[in-house]
């Protein structure tokens, strides 16, 4: 396991986590679903007022794009019914292009140097700077959710659940459908490929745990640029694909994530971590145990972001959805899966640290060259 034996000195409880469980676990009857606190610092705004009349223009033109109120039933200068602006676009089929950027006053085309080794290795990073990455994601994030449905003239309150879950998601990364392979779903370099062979309710959850692939991937991204003081790069963000995916022990921490932020918006007893459970086979029990704490404490970064998109009521109808079309009875067994411990922030640091430097001291450079060309592609 190599140094990162050294971080359960800094292992603590997950206090709010461990009340939220006993609470669960004391209730005989019906299962509960519990939530921890989200962020509600950022809303969106999705009425638009007529300047005028200060009614709601609901209503779209499909041939010239004007707008009119919900009393109005056609447009006079092109005689053609209006439609609900929410029915003249499908967001699975939008093409769009979300920017997360991050700018620094350096542009490195190779971090693979010694003089960016030794930069990393100093790590001059603290947690105000993690916490300052991650606002800093959101907000990018929640300006590209406000041109996405500004652009296509969306409702999104109006939308069914699938396609709001869908509406966030491409406004961190693309997100593509396909209907072909084993996975439920994959994130691959820049995008999410979900499948749409699937019930609704699992394409939601699988496009939230892709996402939190996504977002780790894009945090470190963000914390390399960060200490080395560089724009965000193609180069970097193949040098991070390679660091997450080229040692099991990384891949255990991002999978177990992934599963842990899933969970968080499943309804209870339907918690899958499956693809974890087949990554941790290859571990021994003390990597295991280490990699579901470095993990959680991701997780929980991750979950207090996401709470900022997907709200009270849209977590209420996801959890509608679940309930209309799954049939199967509620698993409870794979609750025991979840992590009541996180690192403490000194901790979280020298984690993320070890993740970084130890990649880069493993890394190879032509499996990162074959990386950078994925993503220029």
């Amino acid at each position: 396991m190599k140094n990162y034996s050294l971080l359960k000195v800094f292992i603590e409880p997950d206090v709010e986590k461990e009340v939220l469980m006993q609470k669960a676990k004391s209730k005989s009857a019906e299962p509960t679903v519990y939530y921890s606190k989200g962020e509600f610092d950022m809303c969106l705004d999705a009425q638009v007022l007529h300047e005028d009349l200060k009614v709601e223009l609901d209503r779209i033109c499909p041939e010239c794009g004007e707008k009119y109120p919900h009393f109005k039933n056609y447009c006079p200068e092109c005689l053609v019914t209006l439609k609900k602006i929410t029915d003249t676009v499908d967001v699975k089929t939008i093409e769009n292009t979300p920017k997360i950027d991050f700018k620094g006053d350096n542009s490195y085309s190779n971090i693979l140097t010694g003089e960016c080794f030794r930069i990393i290795d100093e790590f001059e990073f603290s947690m105000d700077d993690f916490n300052g990455i991650i606002r800093s994601i959101k907000s990018q994030a929640f300006k590209n959710l406000d041109n996405l449905t500004g652009e296509n003239s969306i409702d999104l309150d109006s939308l069914e659940v699938l396609d709001r879950v869908f509406a966030i998601a491409k406004s961190f990364t693309k997100v593509e459908y396909k209907s072909y392979g084993g996975e439920l779903g994959y994130f691959e370099f820049d995008r999410i490929y979900v499948d749409d062979r699937q019930r609704k309710s699992l394409q939601i959850t699988t496009l939230i745990h892709e996402l939190t692939h996504f977002l780790i991937h894009e945090i470190l991204v963000h914390v390399t640029c960060k200490i080395l003081n560089t724009d965000k790069n193609r180069h970097i963000e193949s040098v991070i694909t390679y660091i997450l995916s080229h040692s099991n022990f990384n891949s255990l921490v991002d999978e177990y994530a992934a599963h842990t932020v899933e969970g968080r918006f499943t309804i209870f007893g339907y918690q899958d971590y499956s693809s974890f459970l087949a990554l941790q086979k290859e571990m021994d029990g003390e990597e295991s145990d280490i990699a579901k704490v470095i993990g959680n404490s991701f997780a929980i970064f991750i979950k207090n972001l996401l709470e900022g998109f997907i709200d009270w009521d849209l977590r209420e109808d996801i959890k509608e959805q679940f309930l209309s079309d799954t049939i199967e009875k509620p698993d409870y067994r794979q609750l025991s899966l979840e992590n009541c411990n996180r690192l403490s922030e000194e901790g979280f640091m020298k984690a993320i640290w070890l993740i970084l430097t130890e990649g880069l001291q493993n890394a190879d450079e032509e499996v990162i060259k074959s990386y950078l060309n994925e993503f220029e592609n």
